[in-house]
């Protein structure tokens, strides 16, 4: 495992315990914030679920929404579900559901990330273990969860975005690819913070390709960041090469955008791209 994702996997181990899931439903039916257990019949274990309403949800109830849905929810949904609700509050942000894919507890997710965000399975290069499940959460997200949020909430069908850090900001393009592959549109927008595209001997650089020949030709949107303090081997160099790859290829009703923030490292990053990602994707004037 590189040595940034191996210092990411003991900070979100060692820190913000108290912020998991507690995996109960809440009985409030009016309340803005929900947790539920979900058992995926593709992944065969459960998630736990956090959903965020906007602030006026209830007092309009013909109203629909835009869907963010964040992997690694044990870490990244308190942060989402503080920055979404300020940032609304002060008009940066229109109204959003959010919704947190997590595990029962944080040591859980230390592991069970890697079996979950990766495809295909790991190479001994890759100096760790991961058994290649990333199509069968891919499948849990658009098969069973995302049926389900629309089913029981105001959501806008055609305006769902995901995002991921690291370890889930290559699920996040992995989803992306799945999708150009089997010509859906699960999601329309993707934001990728300092992705591991390192994975399985760079096998994410076949994603420019796959967006050029798609049968799909819906508008997407795709927001890839790195840090400039990070490593430029395994972490700069890559996403340049991903960015360079899709600008130059003929692809239709994409809109790409690619950032180095030069004074960030590799956990610093992942605030910062989600926040412009929900602004570029979501303008708060519109």
């Amino acid at each position: 495992m590189k040595k940034t994702d191996l210092l990411l996997s003991l900070i979100l181990f060692s820190t913000l315990i108290s912020c998991s899931c507690t995996g109960t439903k809440d009985r409030d039916t009016n309340s803005l914030n929900k947790e539920f257990a979900v058992y995926s019949n593709s992944v065969k274990d459960s998630f736990f679920i956090s959903v965020q309403l906007p602030v006026d949800y209830y007092k309009d109830t013909s109203a629909k929404y835009p869907v963010v849905y964040v992997p690694d929810a044990n870490f990244y949904f308190p942060i989402l579900a503080s920055i979404i609700k300020q940032y609304g509050s002060g008009g940066l942000l229109p109204p959003i559901i959010l919704v947190g894919i997590g595990y029962r507890s944080f040591e859980q997710m230390d592991s069970l990330r890697i079996r979950d965000y990766m495809y295909p399975a790991s190479l001994p290069s890759d100096e760790m273990n991961a058994v290649g499940g990333g199509r069968n959460f891919y499948d849990f997200i658009s098969g069973q969860l995302v049926p389900y949020i629309d089913a029981n909430y105001n959501t806008e069908k055609n305006n769902r975005s995901l995002l991921g850090h690291s370890f889930g900001g290559y699920f996040s393009l992995y989803a992306l690819l799945n999708q150009a592959e089997n010509n859906q549109t699960i999601f329309k927008n993707f934001a990728s913070a300092s992705p591991s595209l390192w994975y399985n001997n760079f096998y994410l650089d076949q994603l420019a390709e796959k967006l050029s020949t798609r049968n799909n030709k819906d508008t997407l949107a795709i927001f890839v960041t790195v840090g400039g303090l990070e490593d430029s081997t395994w972490n700069i160099i890559p996403v340049k090469k991903l960015a360079g790859n899709i600008a130059n290829a003929t692809i239709k009703n994409i809109k790409f955008e690619n950032r180095i923030y030069s004074d960030l490292d590799h956990m610093d990053v992942s605030s910062v791209t989600f926040i412009k990602a929900l602004q570029a994707f979501y303008p708060p004037n519109k």
